[in-house]
């Protein structure tokens, strides 16, 4: 058995591997082509590509790239028509992806679609290229899949790696001493994001919010994590402008052991709130852009939270806050009512953790689960009539 499979980024470099892994135990002679990273290429993938040919971000360095990535894109489809596979596997990156996956289902290969476009948020026009391109859309978040249902796309919910690799009881204990953090300190970990991008708007109001918070609890300690050393010298250059004396202790990358330490944290919306939420943390989360971009994802983007947690449970769980509400007035009040209410902290945790267990589906093999299905009705629908 023959697949096509392409990741864009890292991130997909990792789900792939994950359910090539699961492909495999199910079809021992299963083997795998495409683009992908160094995991993939370690579960047997022959990349024709390197994984940073397609890891483009930003509309003016997507444009820049365009002629070299729609000439890759080209010479996959035409690969692969020529040579069809028993199945193409896109994971994530629908900008490239769909529209191979449309060419290769329309040459009779059946097509997966690994991770939904956030079509159900903004975009929603995707819908109609999804219904060409896709023969199943495997979703993360358990409310994709009746979108999908009520457009008419076959789609299956797998649930969230990450539920399946973080712990449902994090170790505080563990995550304080390796971070030199006393056991009955009050803590509150500071995201301001992964991005510089990010780090810009975020990094300054935080610290504000810090500050603010020092001057209420003066008890509390702040642990940062940083994404790059670019970032923590940024960020120590923000701390030394405005928390000056007040405990900040800046840690590069280690979010995830800064998460299971914190009381409570205080972070930049999208994946850093599914992390928190996994790691049972009482959270408020902010959202700041270009004033510009804020402007035209208010008119674009149509779900009614920012915070992953609220999206997932359907109603405002946590307090967030977006662009000009993102400002220590709001932000340190609310971070200061988590820390001086145990009881809402405790309830939070107790919610978070049902969450975290309508998540753990164990996606990958969910996710080989259903690619496994499609094969077989795929191979059943070749068959000639009256053969078994």
């Amino acid at each position: 058995m023959r697949v096509g499979i392409v990741a864009g980024e890292m991130s997909g470099d990792y789900l792939g591997a994950g359910l090539m892994r699961e492909l495999r135990a199910r079809f021992p002679d299963i083997r795998f082509e495409g683009i992908g990273g160094p995991r993939m290429e370690a579960e047997g993938l022959t990349s024709l590509y390197p994984l940073e040919a397609l890891s483009v971000m930003g509309l003016v360095e997507v444009l820049r790239h365009l002629p070299r990535l729609l000439g890759i894109r080209r010479d996959l489809a035409r690969r692969f028509r020529e040579r069809p596979p028993d199945l193409f596997i896109g994971v994530d990156a629908p900008d490239f992806n769909l529209r191979l996956e449309e060419r290769l289902r329309a040459a009779g290969v059946p097509t997966v679609h690994y991770v939904s476009p956030t079509v159900w948020a903004w975009r929603r026009g995707r819908i109609h290229q999804i219904r060409r391109a896709v023969d199943r859309m495997l979703c993360i978040f358990p409310f994709e899949d009746a979108f999908y249902r009520e457009q008419d796309v076959p789609a299956t919910f797998v649930g969230h790696p990450l539920a399946d690799e973080i712990a449902m009881v994090p170790n505080r204990s563990a995550a304080r001493e390796s971070l030199g953090l006393a056991e009955d300190a009050t803590v509150v970990a500071v995201l301001p994001g992964s991005r510089m991008s990010e780090v810009k708007y975020l990094g300054p109001v935080f610290l504000e919010t810090v500050a603010w918070l020092h001057r209420h609890r003066p008890d509390v300690r702040y642990v940062v994590p940083c994404a790059t050393e670019r970032i923590r010298a940024h960020m120590r250059s923000l701390v030394e402008a405005h928390t000056d004396g007040i405990p900040v202790t800046l840690v590069q990358e280690r979010s995830r052991e800064c998460l299971a330490a914190a009381t409570v944290a205080l972070l930049a919306s999208g994946t850093a709130s599914l992390e928190a939420m996994l790691h049972k943390r009482p959270m408020v989360v902010a959202y700041r852009v270009s004033f510009i971009t804020g402007w035209l994802a208010r008119r674009l983007v149509r779900v009614p939270h920012i915070a992953m947690p609220n999206l997932i449970a359907g109603r405002r769980m946590v307090a967030e806050f977006a662009q000009e509400a993102a400002v220590p007035g709001n932000l340190g009040p609310a971070t200061l009512d988590l820390l001086d209410n145990p009881e809402r902290r405790a309830a939070l945790e107790a919610e978070f953790g049902e969450l975290h267990g309508r998540l753990r589906q164990n996606a990958s093999a969910q996710a080989a689960a259903a690619v496994a299905d499609l094969l077989e009705r795929h191979t059943e629908a070749r068959m000639p009539e009256g053969t078994a």
